[in-house]
């Protein structure tokens, strides 16, 4: 009778215990199966977006392309000139300086911690226990009125003035759409250095079946943005046929050379 007693309380427990409980790789799960399904995220071979960029009141024309490869490109039109930043031909990594509009290579350093996101197409999430990442379901926060699950994802090594560190990013899930609406990382160098960067998500939809956020706030977390930051999309195109030579380091000739 006692062996029956005790095996009625543990039966018990198992029934009243919170079956909503989420763990780390359901809400992930969740997540791909809301927004098209994880085959077909791996199907993805390149991305392209077109929309504006709120700088200071000004609205400016950016694009932005990302490949499986690895290439990838980010512009914006400044009155009339066309500026290029984290441009990668599968080698270099390069942009416009801002100061001699000239082409750019960015340091050894900057270029191998570059390289070490490209596993990260079309998602980080993707595959992460492959690529050697790790994820930890920290807990629940509330973020504008909205309920999240608070996602800790370490993925590998970064170099910061010559020593390894964590790279470290924290994603907060919407709890009821289990799609991602805040984005965090720490800045490990430079003037910014220990701030905070955050983007948020908004207005998804739906792109060739797929989810997308169109609305994204990007500053330093409880900071003023001064109307700096934001980007709306107006187009994302899948798998598009892109150029290869438009990731290319633009190889400048001298006069001598060109005699």
């Amino acid at each position: 009778m006692k062996r029956i007693k005790t095996l009625f309380i543990a039966l018990t427990i198992l029934i009243v215990a919170p079956v909503s409980a989420q763990t780390v790789d359901e809400i992930i799960n969740n997540y791909f199966e809301n927004t098209g399904g994880i085959e077909n995220w791996k199907k993805l071979e390149s991305i392209k977006t077109t929309g504006e960029v709120n700088y200071g009141g000004m609205l400016l024309p950016v694009t932005q392309i990302r490949t499986k490869s690895g290439k990838q490109l980010m512009s914006a039109e400044v009155q009339g000139q066309t500026f290029y930043q984290q441009v990668f031909d599968g080698e270099t990594l390069w942009g416009t300086n801002q100061m001699t509009m000239a082409a750019e290579k960015s340091d050894a350093e900057t270029t191998q911690n570059f390289k070490n996101d490209l596993n990260d197409f079309p998602d980080p999430f993707i595959d992460y226990k492959e690529k050697g990442y790790t994820v930890e379901l920290i807990g629940k926060e509330t973020i504008d009125g909205t309920e999240t699950f608070k996602i800790k994802l370490v993925k590998e090594p970064i170099t910061v003035e010559g020593q390894q560190v964590d790279d470290v990013e924290y994603y907060y899930f919407d709890t009821e759409n289990f799609v991602p609406i805040v984005y965090e990382k720490e800045i490990k160098s430079g003037p910014g250095k220990g701030m905070i960067i955050q983007s948020k998500f908004s207005n998804y939809e739906e792109v060739d079946g797929l989810y997308f956020p169109f609305s994204i706030s990007q500053g330093i977390k409880d900071m003023p943005s001064n109307g700096m930051g934001g980007i709306t999309l107006t187009k994302i195109e899948l798998n598009p046929e892109i150029d290869d030579s438009i990731f290319n380091f633009p190889e400048t000739t001298t006069s001598e050379e060109k005699k």
